[in-house]
């Protein structure tokens, strides 16, 4: 497993903490104590876990399993794929940070980073499956699958 990868699967399981962190106090808080969580915690503890967690793991295994890019293609690069982590771990740690912050404080600048955040993380993964697109084919598989076998 190459560091690109592990960068990838270990800020995920980092951002699996976070979001278990925060969904524990938000269960002690509305169990214990009767409150409610904030919309805002919903959607930051939301993110951790999905766009934190999950995707990042995703991110991480496709970029690890997905056969190599043919020495020709002028698509996929690894220094494209290193950017893409960095505007996907930026964007989420801000978005996550900032509907943290905006549970407590009515800011319109909190806003605004909540929204940019949001288009960095939905351009990150757009940029990331554009690079990978060509990794996503067959090696072999669709040799054997012709000759009748199925899996």
């Amino acid at each position: 497993m190459y560091t690109q990868v592990r960068l990838f699967i270990k800020t995920g399981i980092a951002f699996l903490i976070v979001g278990l962190g925060l969904g524990s106090v938000l269960m002690v808080r509305r169990e214990l104590f009767g409150i409610w969580p904030d919309r805002r915690l919903v959607s930051a503890h939301t993110h951790a876990l999905t766009v934190g967690f999950l995707m990042f793991m995703i991110l991480g295994v496709a970029l690890w399993l997905f056969p190599r890019a043919p020495k020709d293609d002028r698509r996929y690069s690894p220094a494209r794929i290193r950017a893409c982590y960095w505007i996907l771990v930026i964007s989420t740690t801000a978005r996550v940070l900032a509907e943290i912050a905006r549970a407590t404080v009515e800011s319109s600048a909190m806003s605004w980073i909540v929204v940019i955040a949001s288009i960095g993380q939905a351009a990150g993964l757009l940029l990331y499956f554009w690079t990978m697109w060509s990794r996503i084919r067959p090696v072999g598989s669709h040799l054997r699958e012709a000759r009748g076998e199925q899996f």
